[in-house]
């Protein structure tokens, strides 16, 4: 069993929620790459993260499609987590309702808590960028932080590694996020993965190490809509 990233799908099967990604260079036919690409690398025994906008569905009935696409179309477990065009995202009693009603039982979300893949421990949470207020910024600290103690406490010494899963980029361009950065720094995080960015802004991306972290950009685009072998 392998543990793969993502992120970025930007699925709209839903007629009321149709948009359009090939307004974005490297989106063409994204559907068709995806699936073939997906199959190709993940087997039905591995787990992937999809590290947010994985539907433009504005309410959770909405991207019923979309969820029944990842449940029959990809191979694999899949673990969410929140983007900022997952305008379908409500409470976590309200989701994993929605994935019991419908029988989707290899999707999970990532909400303030952790999963373990194998003996690494999956955290993460949305995160944000340089224009958000600090209001929004200072959540996504907590909820990160959250995510990694939640690991701590409930694996005890099962788990080798934590590593961070983002939407936002906490590196990009000129701009940090010294505090998301200072809790994967206070808990040992290694290895931080995050999407979000397209076409010309990737090329802003940071990917590298820095901080005693390595960064990696998992938007799906930017990896020909293949999901990234993590371990």
């Amino acid at each position: 069993m392998s543990l793969f990233a993502t992120a970025d799908l930007h699925l709209s099967f839903d007629p009321q929620s149709k948009k359009s990604m090939e307004i974005f260079k490297g989106f063409e036919n994204h559907i068709e790459r995806l699936t073939e690409n997906w199959n190709k690398t993940v087997g039905v025994n591995d787990t992937v993260v999809i590290a947010g906008d994985t539907s433009w569905a504005m309410t959770l009935q909405a991207a019923l499609p979309d969820f029944i696409f990842i449940y029959e179309k990809l191979n694999g477990k899949k673990i969410i987590i929140k983007g900022n065009h997952d305008y379908w995202w409500t409470t976590i009693s309200k989701m994993n309702g929605f994935l019991e009603q419908n029988n989707l039982k290899n999707i999970i979300f990532l909400n303030n808590n952790s999963f373990l893949v194998n003996n690494k421990a999956v955290c993460g949470t949305r995160g944000s960028e340089s224009n958000h207020g600090e209001k929004l910024q200072n959540r996504e600290v907590l909820r990160l932080e959250a995510s990694i103690i939640y690991a701590k406490e409930n694996f005890g010494e099962n788990f080798s590694e934590i590593s961070a899963f983002l939407h936002y980029p906490p590196i990009y361009g000129d701009f940090e996020d010294y505090n998301i950065i200072d809790v994967m720094r206070r808990h040992g995080i290694k290895r931080c993965f995050y999407g979000h960015l397209h076409g010309d802004s990737q090329r802003r991306a940071f990917v590298g190490t820095r901080y005693g972290i390595d960064f990696s950009l998992i938007s799906a685009d930017f990896t020909d809509f293949k999901p990234v072998r993590i371990l």
